[in-house]
């Protein structure tokens, strides 16, 4: 499955379907990161959806730090079971790739989103 991530069947697109996610008062966060989850639907495989406020830097900045989150989503074993929507703090970008890993795999871990 690895690299099928970033199939559209992955994604979660609409406003509706990240709304019902934040509403569904299920979250972890740090200075760095908030993960809202929800346990899944009729899918077969997990979705998701990354969000970065245009406070974060240039579109060029934005964009890279979207794609570091996929990378690090793409590597880990996720909970087929689940929806989850994580919004990337400013205060991440001072952080090194391997930092952001470690902290985002820290959140996944707390929500159950992916084992030990």
């Amino acid at each position: 499955m690895v690299g099928d991530y970033m199939k559209k069947a992955y994604r979660i697109k609409k406003n509706s379907e990240i709304k019902e996610l934040i509403n569904h008062k299920k979250s972890a966060g740090n200075k760095y990161f908030v993960i809202y989850k929800k346990n899944n639907h009729e899918q077969t495989h997990f979705r998701f959806a990354v969000s970065v406020s245009k406070k974060f830097g240039n579109a060029v900045k934005r964009n890279k730090a979207k794609r570091r989150i996929r990378e690090i989503i793409r590597e880990q074993d996720i909970n087929k079971t689940v929806d989850f929507f994580i919004v990337i703090k400013n205060n991440s970008s001072n952080l090194t790739f391997q930092e952001q890993k470690q902290q985002l795999i820290k959140l996944l871990k707390k929500l159950k989103i992916i084992g030990d």
